[in-house]
């Protein structure tokens, strides 16, 4: 018998299912690679391995498929492979999907029942010598940063972590080295525990705090200062019951307030504070900082739901051209108990976005994101409807500090996925250096990584190197300088050399 994916928009054209694991050796490239790139630029897509079980699925379902573009004295090797969960080593072993609707354990086949469902499709980060593959349910896949090779199918930092579910956005202290996370769900399916968690520069876990949301809901991002984070809680919410009837993992709540939660990084539960304002959809985190006693939190929020499956309890669905929103700077005092105030950054509906990492935590000036700009050319009629699971045409850049912006725009028959941030040397200003963006030439239906330089984006690319194949659109990844993988280097292979990926379902 043969299992075909379903004839559906999110399986087909430029977002069919690339199933390729490949290693590419000197990519071509017209223009000229920056000889400063010294590095590794790190991205996730969903992308299964097999049709899904019940005929249809949702984007975010798909198995972790991480691509690794290495840098060096301006070329640009290629090598990706999918991270070897639990759930992809079951599979694998059957020939099928086994595992049912996204986050939901009651549809899965009974062969299942106990594995951990997560796919580590959502963000990759490098950290205490592993690259860690994310998806928030469930712990993290540890994989070898030089090889790719997975280490550990399920990685709960050597016993540290003992929650459920991990984030897929932990932040990392540019300063002290810590990752930083907030687990929601943490003892288990529609609960409203999460943890907060402190993990060194090693890769040990030196503080797990269990806490309480106001209800069982979606925590997707968070912002971190020097000495706070911030917990934005969606209208996104779950019910144990709904799971149980088959419905979506989450529901859209239009009648529930943001609810942002502002912890002390040093504190205990009962230092948490919790303030309520205007319904609104929180998006990704942009940085956070903090000053005289105030904290400030820059993010994306919308007006309304841009999830179509995750619809309202009684099924209805917002146009999601209706949905207005953009980048915001949410100010809390936190010597008041004053309503936390808001302002836009931007005149622009941007998403994905990154800073200079060297700046994460700290006051900044400059941003990135991609966006869909109303204005950029596209050409329907040669491309026909934009990709089914997201479509980004633009990358911005705003400059906090002025409210200025540029951006630059691929072409009528192109699209762009999430922009990263490189620096031009570790000790350069902040914003100087370059954007790492992969472009989606969709009538050529294969995939260029263009490098922009970051403070003049709108002069279009240094280099835009190409890649033979089709990479489908990603979520989340992140540049890495050599000299940080220099220095987990050592630790890193030790580690996958102590374990082959075939071996199975490593836990840690």
């Amino acid at each position: 018998m043969t299992h075909r994916f379903p004839d559906l928009p999110i399986f087909a054209g430029f977002d069919a299912p690339g199933r390729t694991e490949a290693d590419i050796f000197d990519l071509e490239f017209d223009g000229e690679v920056p000889i400063a790139l010294d590095g590794t630029f790190f991205r996730v897509a969903p992308d299964q391995q097999f049709a899904p079980k019940f005929g249809t699925d949702i984007f975010f379902n798909g198995d972790g498929l991480v691509c690794a573009f290495r840098f060096k004295e301006g070329r640009v090797h290629f090598r990706s492979r999918y991270a070897r969960t639990e759930r992809f080593l079951a599979e694998r072993d059957a020939g099928k999907a086994l595992f049912g609707a996204y986050r939901n354990p009651f549809t899965d086949d009974p062969s299942v029942v106990g594995k951990v469902r997560g796919t580590a499709n959502t963000n990759v980060v490098v950290h205490g010598g592993r690259l860690l593959a994310l998806k928030e349910d469930s712990p993290p896949t540890a994989m070898d940063p030089h090889s790719l090779e997975t280490t550990k199918s399920v990685f709960r930092f050597d016993g540290g972590l003992t929650s459920e579910t991990f984030t897929a956005h932990p932040k990392i202290d540019p300063t002290t080295g810590e990752m930083i996370s907030i687990n929601y769900e943490a003892n288990g399916l529609a609960t409203a525990d999460f943890t907060y968690c402190v993990i060194d520069k090693e890769g040990r876990v030196t503080r797990e705090l269990w806490l309480k949301a106001p209800y069982p809901a979606m925590i997707h991002d968070i912002g971190v200062t020097e000495n706070y984070v911030i917990i934005p809680v969606m209208p996104l919410t779950a019910d144990i019951e709904r799971l149980k009837a088959g419905k979506p993992h989450f529901t859209y709540r239009p009648d529930l307030d943001q609810v942002y939660g502002v912890l002390p990084r040093e504190g205990e539960a009962s230092d948490l504070r919790w303030f309520h304002v205007s319904h609104g959809l929180q998006g990704h985190a942009i940085n956070a900082f903090d000053e005289g006693g105030k904290v400030y939190l820059d993010i994306g929020v919308t007006d309304g739901n841009v999830f179509s499956f995750f619809p309202e309890a009684d099924g209805r669905v917002q146009d999601v051209r209706t949905v207005r929103g953009g980048p915001v700077r949410w100010t809390f005092d936190m010597k008041t108990n004053a309503t936390p105030q808001c302002r836009p950054l931007a005149e622009f509906g941007g998403e994905f976005p990154h800073v200079d990492d060297r700046y994460a935590t700290r006051a900044y000036r400059h941003g990135y994101a991609g966006s869909m700009d109303p204005s950029a050319p596209y050409d329907f009629e040669r491309c026909g409807p934009p990709t089914a699971n997201f479509f980004l045409n633009t990358v911005m850049h705003i400059d906090t500090a002025s409210g200025t912006m540029k951006k630059w725009s691929p072409g009528p028959t192109s699209a762009v996925q999430e922009p990263v941030f490189a620096p031009r040397s570790a000790d350069a200003p902040e914003g100087d250096g370059y954007i790492l963006v992969l472009v989606s030439r969709l009538l050529e239906n294969r995939t260029d990584l263009v490098v922009l330089d970051a403070q003049h984006i709108e002069e279009g690319p240094l280099a835009t190197i190409r890649l033979p194949i089709r990479l489908r659109s990603g979520l989340h990844g992140n540049w890495v300088p050599a000299i940080a993988m220099k220095a987990d280097a050592s630790r890193s292979s030790c580690i996958a050399a102590g374990v082959r990926a075939e071996d199975g379902v490593h836990e840690g």
